[in-house]
């Protein structure tokens, strides 16, 4: 198949005059490259497309492809997610990965905890924080963690995030409030493990790939999962299998129900972090992870499980395939 490709591309970004905070999310040159040639390898014929302003451009020059593999995270506004799927479905072109409202959905970390919640998955108390006046209500059982709503990759996540009294709690919403411009998720502290689930499929195709505990070492400077740990995780964090057992049947139910009742689509990645009573609990759902070969976790799940990279790229096209009712 002809196969665009729409991504963010750190690089592009920074040539522009964005920040490294801002650019955390997308994607490297490296990852891009990957994919291209893993595509290649499968006997597709790979179209670089970018940006979404890039995808806007070209379906206004006539340009067309019989599937676009879609990983762009947008820029702008807590629905950045679906802006690249919403212009694909305008012009009735498949795609990779969940749909412009699912995208769009598991942005918002509030509203994803809503809908899981309601469904029965465990996940930790919660509060959102709009302004400073919410962080002097808030009525969870301390330490909290908190982080912005919409970002994802640890963005304003650090040292500080978690928080053991109201005028931490406090001092941490006024600062955040003022760099993300957005609100404030506000939960009740997991202290246990933390594990990545991915997942592989559709609906009542999709099915567990594999577990992978992230064990952060003594030295590091946090002992969360922060931004600047993942950014040096080769330093700090030390990623392995969760061991099978009881623990690990729990998470993966959890994180296949969760991934189900969202409708994510294709691929996807759980976050799970045990709870005081030992129970697994969800963090956040990841419906467009990353893609890098060696530092991205659901490739790494992959490696893991006895996947090839190659294989994972070839999952993911053929069940976008298959629901486009294509040949892949």
């Amino acid at each position: 198949m002809k196969i665009g490709m729409t991504y963010d591309l750190r690089s592009d970004y920074l040539r522009e005059g964005f920040t490294e905070d801002q650019v955390a999310e997308f994607d490297t040159d490296s990852t891009i490259d990957a994919i291209e040639a893993t595509l290649r390898d499968l006997d597709h014929d790979p179209v670089r497309i970018g940006h979404g302003r890039a995808l806007c451009q070209k379906l206004a020059n006539g340009e067309r492809w019989d599937l676009v593999f879609n990983i762009a995270e947008g820029v702008t506004g807590r629905s950045r997610e679906a802006q690249v799927p919403a212009l694909l479905e305008l012009y009735s072109i498949p795609y990779t990965m969940s749909d412009p409202l699912v995208c769009a959905v598991t942005l918002d970390k509030a509203i994803t905890k809503r809908l899981v919640a309601s469904a029965g998955i465990n996940t930790p108390a919660y509060r959102l924080i709009a302004n400073l006046r919410d962080s002097q209500q808030v009525e969870l059982r301390f330490p909290l963690f908190a982080k912005p709503v919409a970002e994802g990759t640890g963005k304003g996540v650090d040292g500080l995030s978690r928080v053991d009294n109201p005028e931490q709690l406090h001092d941490l919403c006024k600062a955040l409030l003022h760099k993300y411009h957005q609100p404030v998720l506000v939960e009740e502290y997991l202290p246990g493990r933390e594990f990545t689930t991915g997942i592989l499929g559709t609906g009542p195709h999709a099915r567990v790939l594999g577990t992978m505990e992230v064990v952060i070492g003594a030295h590091a400077p946090s002992r969360d999962y922060t931004y600047e740990i993942k950014e040096r995780c080769e330093e700090f964090v030390v990623y392995r299998p969760l061991e099978h057992g009881p623990l690990r049947r729990e998470a993966e139910e959890l994180a296949l129900n969760a991934y189900r009742v969202l409708e994510c689509r294709d691929a996807g990645r759980v976050d799970i972090r045990v709870a005081a009573n030992g129970r697994p609990a969800f963090i956040e759902i990841n419906p467009l992870p990353g893609l890098h070969p060696h530092h991205s976790d659901l490739p790494m799940i992959a490696t893991q499980e006895g996947m090839s990279y190659r294989d994972l790229i070839d999952h993911i096209i053929k069940s976008a395939a298959a629901r486009a009712g294509l040949e892949a």
